[in-house]
């Protein structure tokens, strides 16, 4: 069950496994996992230099168990909880250390949550520990790092990941499960079965994308990725969507989830942010290595980026040889994309939903990477615009939205089967 995360760790987890058995209420004597949350005070939560390092405070409302590993490229600390409630509070609140660039933490998946500090240059753990408070069965865990040279922290970045590899899998403390297995690549839809749909709710959990407010694009498009499959699955269409309730979803996983179902088209829907320039109205993204404008180069951008800051180790994913024959599949797969967007673009308009000025754009979103599904991204609108974060609120104008999709995805679904049909011949 352990891994080998070094002295401070292994004592960290005996003392989280201690108090959790002691703790009154707190777990079975079977063993079995803590029935509540522990909940985070944000407020005494604190990420601060101490003269020769960086010292974490986390005070919880009750112990659990945790681990502790790097990431790098960008240097990364990641610590694993199972599990804690961090309230919706903006993570940054609590830094007071130039150390640290970036700070995030929510759900990471099933029972497990997660913290990423992104650090300004390679750290080393000089201990982690956690403690019982006494009040109320609390609970403070402290993480203490130093600087160190880079070979050394490679050494421990490479030490994790052999862990983590050596025990994938095993008991309680084993890593998201990676992107199945691609499945047989589905034949071309010809009209004589169900359509396959894949929806894709952006963002979820430790990454809650944009925000406006108390208002979170994770939440808002997963409420309006619902209402979608709904209504697409009272039109006949078989419907998979890549995530359910708010938990991080790698964007590797989202597109294997498409290939697992044997989709017949991938929809991403997103409701981004934009503090430069115009972005209003929604507006539907392609593939392309070049996006259409700077806006759309920074929004698949921060895309990708949030990927790597929730902890995703993308080692070993840059293959030049597999990127030449995935372009080469895109050739058949790509023009039926561009319909798609055409004929989603064309429904929307028709139905009186407010576009952005250039309603069809292009930019590297990995998540529209699948070389054998018509994959596009949606943005609903932007939260950074008032008014379509009005028209996103309106179940009303939710509703149209959704039935033009229907009607887009329909009219384009007869094309696309008739074309099939004539290649067939």
């Amino acid at each position: 069950m352990a891994r080998n995360r070094g002295t401070g760790v292994l004592v960290a987890l005996a003392l989280a496994l201690l108090a959790a058995a002691l703790s009154p209420g707190a777990a079975r004597a079977d063993g079995a996992a803590l029935h509540a949350l522990a909940r985070l005070d944000p407020v005494a939560a604190e990420f601060a230099d101490d003269g020769s390092g960086i010292a974490i405070r986390l005070p919880l409302s009750q112990p659990v168990p945790f681990r502790v590993f790097f990431l790098d490229t960008p240097p990364r600390l990641v610590v694993d909880f199972r599990e804690v409630d961090f309230g919706g509070a903006d993570p940054m609140a609590a830094v007071h250390s130039k150390r640290i660039t970036g700070l995030s933490w929510g759900p990471f998946t099933d029972g497990w949550s997660r913290m990423v500090a992104e650090l300004d240059g390679p750290m080393a753990l000089t201990s982690a520990e956690e403690k019982t408070t006494g009040a109320m069965d609390g609970a403070l865990i402290r993480i203490a790092l130093r600087p160190t040279d880079t070979a050394a922290f490679q050494a421990r970045v490479a030490a994790d990941r052999a862990s983590d590899q050596a025990s994938a899998g095993a008991g309680d403390w084993r890593l998201p499960p990676p992107a199945s297995v691609a499945a047989a690549k589905t034949a071309r839809q010809t009209g004589d079965r169900p359509l396959r749909v894949t929806i894709d709710p952006g963002h979820g959990g430790i990454d809650p994308g944009a925000q406006a407010g108390r208002v979170r694009e994770a939440a808002v498009v997963l409420t309006f990725a619902m209402d979608l499959a709904e209504r697409l699955k009272r039109a006949g269409m078989e419907v998979e969507l890549t995530r359910r309730s708010d938990q991080f979803v790698p964007l590797e996983t989202r597109i294997s989830v498409a290939r697992a179902s044997g989709a017949d088209l991938f929809l991403s829907i997103h409701a981004d942010a934009l503090a430069e320039g115009e972005a209003a109205g929604a507006t539907i993204y392609k593939m392309a290595s070049e996006a259409s404008d700077l806006a759309s180069e920074q929004l698949a951008e921060r895309h990708d980026r949030a990927d790597i800051l929730a902890g995703v180790d993308l080692t070993g994913n840059d293959d030049e040889v597999a990127g030449v024959l995935l372009d080469l599949a895109r050739q058949e797969t790509q023009p039926r994309a561009d319909k798609l967007a055409v004929d989603l673009g064309t429904a929307l308009q028709a139905a009186g939903v407010p576009m952005h000025r250039h309603p069809i754009q292009e930019a590297a979103f990995s998540v529209l990477k699948s070389a054998d599904i018509p994959s596009l991204l949606i943005e609903i609108g932007f939260l950074s615009s008032p008014e379509d974060r009005a028209r996103i609120d309106d179940p009303a104008a939710r509703a149209r939205m959704v039935a033009a999709i229907q009607a887009g995805i329909e009219d384009w679904a007869a094309t696309d089967a008739a074309e099939a049909q004539l290649l067939r011949q």
